[in-house]
């Protein structure tokens, strides 16, 4: 009988972690439209700010220009991203570069 309850409570973990999984990959898309698409375009475009869509950064660089900032760059990189923790910063720079 305990086995039976271990075997469904596993069940049902696993189930509930495989249905949350497509909503961690969209987390990146979604930050990036409430906080990256009104510079950047909607597809990585460019708008005000440059084209992101087919950057030559690499996802690490991109992650890092969001959570420390670089002086090099304009406003509002050249200052961490605010409100971004580091993980919604590698998962922007995941989707950025999911943009051909």
């Amino acid at each position: 009988m305990r086995l039976t309850k271990f075997i469904v409570l596993f069940v049902i973990c696993t189930l509930a972690i495989s249905i949350a999984m497509p909503a961690f990959a969209a987390d990146g898309a979604a930050t990036y439209k409430a906080k990256c698409a009104a510079c950047h375009g909607p597809e990585g475009q460019g708008k005000v700010g440059p084209a992101v869509k087919g950057s030559t950064l690499t996802a690490d660089q991109i992650t890092d220009l969001l959570a420390k900032g670089n002086d090099a760059k304009k406003v509002p990189h050249k200052k961490a991203a605010v409100g971004l923790s580091a993980e919604d910063a590698k998962a922007v720079a995941d989707y950025v570069k999911t943009l051909k």
